[in-house]
């Protein structure tokens, strides 16, 4: 009885250790584009998880060439909405024909 117990137990703390929030962390990696202004610009290291909206796309002129070395996904849109997005995995080089204004990293 003791053994089912305590195997019960061990269970029990292995299921909430697992079931912890693990805190965020940096996709390792740098990603590159082309801001509106011609410009190549560079996340380093970003943050996994988080959707940064990149501050040199606007509205009329979005971003465009991503370069991933990291795990991200690309949206057209702010804030990684919308129905236009592009999977990158590491590596992978996207023309000027890929507009974006938001990433996450995974």
């Amino acid at each position: 009885m003791r053994l089912h117990q305590s195997l019960t137990a061990a269970a029990g703390a292995l299921l909430l250790t697992l079931a912890l929030p693990t805190s965020a962390h940096a996709a390792a990696g740098d990603f590159l584009y082309t801001a509106s202004t011609g410009q190549t610009a560079s996340l380093a290291d970003p943050q996994s998880g988080i959707c940064l909206n990149l501050p040199e796309a606007t509205e009329e002129n979005p971003a465009n060439s991503p370069q991933n070395f990291t795990d991200a996904t690309v949206f057209l849109e702010t804030d990684c909405n919308g129905d236009t997005y592009t999977v990158m995995n590491p590596g992978k080089k996207l023309d000027t024909h890929t507009q974006l204004r938001s990433v996450i990293f995974s």
